[in-house]
């Protein structure tokens, strides 16, 4: 992570791209700075502005338009606070926010604007979240999120684990991350270690919008996930520019597939403040899913969804 890009300007240079790619998107960057691992920019083609890799992560001007409808707040993360780093939106089961800490700065982040400044920091800043979840006997599931919990060293996170799963209600522990798309060595024995050695039940659901993030590096971390006995599930936005066309996304799921992973959710876009124009019409997600649907096995075919405020659950689009 330290030797990420973070200026737009190094990751132009790096990808034989014209100076006016990153110029208009200066101002965008003050607000939510670029950060890209060099593991990920190596995927992007270089000299190609509109690389669906280079998209999710280079700041544009459209960032800084304000549009209706686009709040900072786009999910109800804030009513959802159960204490400080612990949310509950659905029934048995909780999310921890571990971090503000992640390895890449999408531009379409639904936290994008989220106060992790505010939140816990560390083991011992999460006594009042581990309280709560000890003692509310209805839950059976915690979700690791952030951020991305596995920037935490796996030392923090040994204890961390540990300490969810005293509560003896406590059944699975799923984390979400980008790492082992964003910097595959991060999978590593120490990870295994801490994720398989408690009596906890453990999931992995990465996120991959595009199959050009599957590389062998990519492929060889998820494959040490997968024989460990590790469940993996991919989540998916759609992205108008990115992945917003069926072929696209076919390709996806059958390299998912190839890997071990199930494909598990394709998202509406959350309407963050900032990320407007990666905006796909809802009809228009319905077409691509009808054609998917027409080309694959149905286990292929990840659940169309949105997340609606105040839900009970991710609401299915068609």
């Amino acid at each position: 992570m330290r030797a990420a890009f973070r200026r737009a300007s190094d990751l132009a240079e790096h990808l034989q791209l014209p100076e006016s790619s990153w110029q208009t998107g200066l101002a965008a960057a003050d607000g939510f700075p670029l950060f890209v691992p060099r593991e990920f920019a190596a995927k992007m083609r270089r000299g190609d502005i509109g690389d669906p890799l280079l998209r999710q992560v280079l700041p544009v001007e459209q960032e800084t338009f304000v549009t209706e409808s686009f709040t900072a707040n786009p999910v109800g993360d804030d009513e959802a606070m159960l204490t400080p780093g612990l949310l509950q939106k659905y029934h048995g089961r909780a999310l921890m926010v571990t971090t503000g800490a992640c390895a890449v700065h999408c531009r379409y982040c639904f936290r994008r604007h989220f106060p992790y400044g505010e939140g816990p920091k560390g083991i011992d800043a999460w006594s009042s979240a581990l309280g709560a979840i000890h003692q509310d006997e209805s839950l059976h599931e915690i979700l690791l999120s952030g951020g991305d919990p596995l920037t935490l060293t796996d030392g923090v996170l040994t204890l961390l684990a540990e300490k969810i799963a005293a509560a003896r209600h406590i059944r699975r522990l799923r984390v979400h991350t980008r790492l082992p798309v964003m910097i595959p060595s991060r999978v590593c024995d120490s990870l295994l270690a801490w994720l398989t050695g408690t009596r906890l039940r453990p999931f992995v659901v990465i996120h991959v919008n595009h199959p050009h993030e599957l590389a062998d590096d990519v492929a060889a971390a998820l494959a040490r996930l997968s024989e460990a006995q590790v469940p993996l599930l991919n989540q998916s936005v759609l992205l108008k520019g990115v992945n917003d066309d069926a072929e696209t996304l076919i390709e996806l799921s059958e390299k998912l597939l190839d890997l071990n992973v199930m494909p598990y959710y394709l998202h509406q876009l959350d309407r963050v403040q900032g990320a407007a124009h990666f905006e796909v019409p809802r009809a228009e997600g319905l077409r691509i899913v009808k054609t998917m649907r027409s080309r694959l096995p149905g286990y292929a075919v990840p659940r169309y969804v949105e997340e609606i405020a105040g839900d009970a659950s991710k609401r299915v689009i068609g």
